[in-house]
This record gives structure tokens, sequence and C-alpha cells, in this order.
């Protein structure tokens, strides 16, 4: 079992829209996927036309009844653990949990069975809920804007992994909503790309079929397979599915 984790302390950067469309293209190469909403706003179970609602709340999923909750999605291998507003209370739960920053970890060992590959939807927030996911994590990929204020963050964040001692080689950014015509763009890209060793080659321009995900509630290949938006989540899925799988 691999845990592939969609994590941005930066909201608005595609970074749901980005794990419902790798998780869709991971069930659909064959790989046994679940994805796992942790954001209390719960984007990735409305995207795939589930109730949001998590039995037992944030306190049952630490105390690993997290089967119960599982649902199926309308496609084949694919999974998902729904999110609802009582995970707002995740990092609360976590301090007065055992095994504090290691608790996530140990909630997803029962399912290696189950799954081959799980995808976390993380919330975008820094601070324990975080650490867990952290720490869970084989592979952290991290969605950046083209702008001076994400590159930061995400200086924040390599900082952040490095203080706690976290394998930062595991961490591989890569850009969202790009406009490429805009001069800073293409100059954050280059300097991103010097500056942040792991970056992927793929980017994910700024396009409306990717917006339109909330009318559809389908991932882009479901509902647009040959859209230009569906070419590069596809292509962003072979660079990730060459490091997680790379028999």
């Amino acid at each position: 079992m691999t845990v592939l984790t969609l994590y941005s302390h930066k909201g608005g950067v595609g970074k749901t829209a980005t794990a419902v469309n790798l998780a869709y293209l991971a069930a659909q190469s064959g790989a046994r996927t679940l994805i796992c909403d942790l954001d209390a706003q719960s984007s990735s179970t409305y995207y795939f036309r589930v109730k949001p609602r998590l039995k037992g709340g944030a306190k049952s999923l630490l105390k690993g009844s997290i089967a119960r909750s599982i649902k199926g999605t309308d496609y084949d291998n694919l999974d998902l653990l729904p999110a609802d507003l009582r995970l707002r209370d995740l990092a609360i739960d976590l301090e007065g949990s055992k095994h504090t920053r290691t608790r996530l970890r140990r909630v997803l060992e029962p399912l290696q069975k189950e799954y081959q590959l799980i995808v976390l939807d993380a919330p975008p927030t820094i601070g324990l809920v975080a650490e867990n996911v952290f720490d869970a994590s084989d592979y952290l990929l991290v969605p950046l804007i083209p702008t001076p204020l994400s590159l930061r963050t995400h200086h924040q964040l390599l900082q952040f992994l490095g203080d706690g001692k976290y394998d930062t080689s595991r961490v591989h950014a890569f850009f969202s909503l790009v406009d490429r015509r805009k001069k800073l763009h293409r100059e954050q890209m280059e300097q991103a790309a010097a500056e942040f060793p792991g970056t992927l080659q793929t980017a994910i321009p700024y396009l409306s079929q990717i917006e339109r995900m909330g009318v559809e509630r389908q991932p882009v290949p479901a509902f647009a397979a040959r859209s230009t938006a569906a070419s590069c989540y596809r292509s962003l899925w072979e660079e990730v599915a060459a490091s997680l799988f790379p028999n």
C-alpha cells in the first residue's frame, strides 16, 4: 500500500481537484484506490456525489473505525472515505489521542490489504493534522501557483518539514492554475524549477473544464476525456505513477 497526499497550507491552489483526478486515473489504471477526504469542507466528497457524513466523526476515525464509513463511488476500483464538518475538530481530537504525531498512519495500516493506493486530500493547515499527514505519506504532492507568495509558502513548508526531521525527498511540487501568457508565471516557474528539487514537469493550466467539476461532480477525464485538462492530469498521473510504481 502506497499513500499519496495532496497538500498545501495555502488554499485555492487546485489541491482537491488534483486529488480527485489523480485518484480517478489511478483507479482507471487498475490500482485498487481509496481517496480519503480529510478536509472539513468535504469538497472531494462533493465531487464524487457522496453524502458528507463520516460515521462517528473525527473521534471514530482516530479510533481506527473508518472501514464502516468507506463508500463506493461510481467508478471501478475507487472508494471514498467521506468528510463532514466535524473534521474541523480533528486537531483537538489528535491532541487527546495516543501516538499524537503518528496516529493517522496507524489508522490507515489495516487497509493495506484492501488498497494498493490511498490518496489523502489534506486540509489547508499546518500543525498537528499536517504532521500526521506527513508521517503517513510515502509521496507528498504540493500544488503551487506561479506567484511569489505561493513560492514563499513552499519555502515555509520545506523549512517546517526539515525542522520536524521529515524526509523532504518525498516532497514534489507541481504548478497549478498556470497561465503561460503571463510573464510572471513563466518567470516564477523557471525560478521554482531551479530552487526546488523534485518539481514535476507537468503543469496544470487554468482551464474552464476544471472549474466545471463543481457542476458535473465528476473527475475531468470522466466528463471531458479529450479535453486539454484531462490530458494534463493524465500527464501528471504518469509522472507520479512512475515514482510510486516504478516497476
